[in-house]
């Protein structure tokens, strides 16, 4: 009979990747990010653990979207006091602070409970192309997208 094995925690290794956002379409980027947050790219994925690398991503402010996103599509925020509703088009967002929009297509892809947060701890975003965990070592993520010239 074949039994089902659970890696130990102490066993997982995790490796660092890199992704340069420059010039891919976000939906696109975020489930492949997601997908190696979660681990789902190594033999041992395990639903209920954190079997996932660790993913830098750089130029967050150089993502696309398609279509008319840029000035219909929505961020909304509320401070918790009535009339604390706060909007923002994504292009007010991208000039404002464009790690935000990346961190949050990323992380509605995740399980929404404690293990989503515990991977969403594992996402790193930055503005341009420099990053503070080039002691890592981290690999170039090859993406499965295909990013369009314009």
């Amino acid at each position: 009979m074949n039994k089902t094995t659970i890696p130990a925690i102490d066993s997982i290794s995790r490796q660092w990747y890199l992704v340069d956002a420059e010039n891919q379409t976000l939906g696109r980027l975020a489930t492949e990010v997601a997908s190696v947050l979660r681990g789902k790219n190594n033999p041992s994925f395990t639903p209920h653990l954190d079997t996932g690398d660790f993913v830098v991503i750089i130029n967050a402010e150089k993502i696309r979207v398609s279509g008319k996103k840029g000035q219909q599509k929505l961020y909304r925020r509320h401070s918790g006091r009535p009339g604390g509703m706060k909007t923002e088009t994504f292009q007010a967002l991208q000039n404002r602070l464009p790690e935000r929009i990346v961190e949050r297509a990323i992380k509605g892809m995740l399980p929404h409970n404690a293990l989503g947060r515990q991977l969403f701890r594992k996402l790193k975003v930055y503005r341009g192309p420099d990053h503070p965990h080039s002691a890592q070592n981290p690999e170039t993520l090859k993406l499965n997208t295909i990013s369009e010239s314009k």
